[in-house]
């Protein structure tokens, strides 16, 4: 729950922020549900949603019971559920709200606190489709940060029929090393990332006999505590801590506000995190890592490109894979958005597009050799 008094509300109220460049759609706007008990928080993404080209607000409602039944009657394509409520929070409205309107997609308004992401995290793998930061308290520019970042996830979220693409032709399987035993895993994710990366890390083996690095696109709090969530016996996971080597059998997360690289010594791989520019709108990015893999000339690289919004990762890629690494990107039909892997894909950059289901399996069976 967001107070009334947090500066980033009474300055978005009193002044609020133009929308961001939009491009009208032809097609009907994917209808909004707001669910938060501030009036004043409600109010105000109600405008932002009325003042995007993109989207159509379908109504707003104070709490978890009203926000259910609002939206077995309003049947919305999108709703915006805020954590903290009184009567119901959004944890326990999430499952009711998926049933009552089975077609929707859940974005989570969550706290930077660590409650805030452990309810997040929670809701990510019960059904929710996405989260959006709200800002810290006096965090300059937040209102219109969490502004842009909701409204470009609303957007991204919402299915509509893609345009033809012109893709570029891969290489031929004669052209590319053949299948190898990779020495070292990376993965790029985003939106829908948490949820893929549980699915895709419940298939690899105990003791995976390679460092597997692990760039999600998330603010700080909510790394560590993804990481907590994707470790198992055999294979545990946690943040990066600057200059620790790379060892096999671990999962490696950039934490949030950080890039993660890799950096060769004298004793092998190191992991170098660094808060450098933002690349592609975002710190961690994934293109950072994937670079840092080609320029230290580590071989046997297996890239994995997971769903999320933009294009993150096609130009990492585009290196380890013109340096003989694979790539691997996930499908349309099972990506939450399709964006970065459809990028890297229509590059000709992909040595295999498979569904979710079964990416983790292959990894599997390229680690037993």
């Amino acid at each position: 729950m967001i107070s009334h008094d947090r500066p980033w509300v009474r300055n978005a109220v009193t002044a609020a922020p133009p929308s961001a460049p939009l491009t009208p759609r032809a097609l009907a706007r994917p209808r909004v549900l707001v669910i938060d008990d501030s009036a004043v928080v409600r109010g105000l993404v109600a405008r932002w949603i009325e003042a995007d080209d993109r989207l159509e607000l379908a109504g707003a409602c104070p709490d978890g019971e009203q926000g259910v039944r609002r939206a077995a009657e309003l049947q919305p394509d999108l709703v915006v559920l805020d954590v903290e409520m009184p009567r119901m929070d959004g944890l326990t409205a999430l499952p009711l709200i998926l049933k009552a309107a089975p077609g929707a997609r859940v974005v989570m308004a969550s706290a930077l606190t660590r409650e805030g992401a452990e309810v997040t995290i929670r809701a990510l793998s019960l059904g929710a489709a996405d989260y959006a930061a709200k800002p810290a308290a006096g965090q300059a520019g937040g209102a219109d940060a969490y502004r842009i970042d909701l409204l470009n996830k609303l957007d991204a979220l919402c299915p509509r029929p893609a345009p033809p693409r012109r893709v570029i032709a891969p290489l031929r399987p004669d052209q590319r090393p053949p299948v190898y035993r990779p020495s070292l895993i990376a993965i790029g994710a985003s939106t829908g990332g948490p949820q893929a990366l549980r699915e895709l890390v419940t298939a690899l083996p105990a003791n995976a006999d390679a460092p597997i690095l692990v760039t999600q696109h998330m603010p700080p709090v909510f790394t560590a505590l993804l990481a907590e969530h994707l470790s198992k016996p055999g294979l545990p996971a946690a943040e990066a801590i600057d200059g620790e080597a790379l060892r096999p059998g671990r999962i490696y997360l950039a934490p949030g506000d950080f890039h993660m690289r890799v950096r060769l010594g004298p004793d092998g791989l190191h992991a170098a995190l660094d808060q450098g520019c933002k690349v592609n709108f975002c710190r961690p990015a994934v293109d950072p890592l994937f670079e840092s893999l080609a320029g230290a000339g580590v071989r046997g690289v297996l890239a994995v490109v997971l769903t999320g919004m933009g294009s993150d990762g096609r130009q990492g890629a585009r290196r380890l894979y013109e340096s003989g690494a694979h790539v691997i990107a996930q499908d349309r039909d099972s990506s939450v958005v399709w964006g970065m892997p459809g990028s890297v894909i229509e590059a000709g950059l992909a040595d295999m597009v498979l569904p979710l289901n079964r990416i983790g399996p292959e990894i599997a069976r390229r680690l037993k050799g």
